[in-house]
């Protein structure tokens, strides 16, 4: 089997069957598959033992300034595959200080202005034999309002942290965790952003690292 040459043809059409160079017949997982053939994709936030400050680099959530923003393309559609936000935060002293993590969708927009400023990230093939090719952009660490506000069509995942001592007296070291994993992810057709946050009323720091997959529109639309 060789994943390089392969190539996706019209509906109806009749495709060769494909079996492993041994001779053996094996059938791929789909999200494998397109690993193979160089259409997986992922991106780190936060950069080793550094990581970003959420709530537009303050403490609440802040809709117009997300801690990273996934830019897709007219033209471009992707499948999430894979979100892990990990949070540090910090020590709660009172009954209802909260943290949390959201991971949403605007359908509508991609975020390709460049408004709000942050750091443009570097996205990996997951195929490393091969260079990135991706058509989305990414950016993150947005410390100031990004120029239109986005609209969160879709909540993919959302996790909430809250403090709850049962007494004046104590204190909490809490773990703030999300996992963003689909048997079957939505197909998210560019112009659209995929959008992340962390924050609370606390200042909660955080790492993500995020997996797609990447196809032409005329490829998946019916």
């Amino acid at each position: 089997m060789q994943s390089t040459s392969v190539q996706s043809v019209s509906e109806g059409a009749p495709v060769f069957l494909r079996i492993m160079r041994d001779g053996s017949l094996v059938s791929a997982n789909w999200k494998m598959a397109g690993i193979l053939q160089g259409l997986g994709y992922m991106v780190n936030v936060g950069a080793f033992s550094t990581p970003i400050t959420g709530g537009g680099n303050g403490t609440i959530l802040d809709q117009d300034q997300p801690e990273f923003v996934i830019s897709v393309p007219t033209g471009t559609s992707i499948i999430p595959l894979r979100a892990e936000v990990v949070c540090a935060v910090p020590i709660l002293t009172a009954d209802s200080e909260e943290s949390e993590i959201l991971l949403a969708v605007d359908q509508d927009a991609a975020n390709t202005s460049g408004g709000g400023g942050g750091t443009s990230e570097t996205i990996y093939n997951m195929n490393t034999l091969k260079g990135s090719g991706s058509a989305c952009t990414v950016v993150s660490a947005i410390t100031a309002d990004i120029t239109t506000a986005p609209t969160l069509d879709l909540e993919l995942m959302h996790k909430l942290l809250l403090g709850d001592f049962g007494d004046a007296t104590g204190i909490s070291h809490p773990e703030l965790y999300g996992l963003y994993q689909p048997e079957a992810g939505p197909i998210l057709n560019g112009p659209c952003m995929l959008i992340g946050y962390w924050g609370g009323t606390v200042a909660v720091t955080g790492f993500a690292v995020v997996q797609w997959l990447e196809f032409r529109t005329s490829f998946v639309a019916i």
